[in-house]
């Protein structure tokens, strides 16, 4: 079972007391702060329970499946994201 932006809000809202609104909006900022950083290289560290980096990937030879034709996947980014200690122990249960 998975939980969608509304019932994340909702949750959030009724635990810290705000409004849905306050909650949404509170949750939109954490996100555009969060591509801000990564756009910038930087990284967002929440100790114990979340880090988010951009880490290199490095160009490399790929196949195309259909084919079987070589082909350059160029260099680039991609979004590492490390759960942190309470994460972890939530998830064993």
């Amino acid at each position: 079972m998975s939980v969608n932006r509304t019932e994340l809000v909702q949750a959030v809202a009724a635990k810290a007391g705000l409004t849905n609104a306050e909650t949404d909006k509170a949750l939109k900022a954490f996100q555009e702060v969060l591509v801000e950083q990564l756009a910038a290289g930087e990284s967002v560290t929440i100790p114990g329970f979340l880090a988010v980096a951009r880490a290199e990937r490095a160009a490399r030879t790929g196949i195309n499946p259909q084919t079987g034709e070589k082909l350059e996947i160029p260099a680039g980014y991609r979004v590492k994201i490390t759960a942190g200690s309470v994460l972890k122990r939530a998830a064993q249960g």
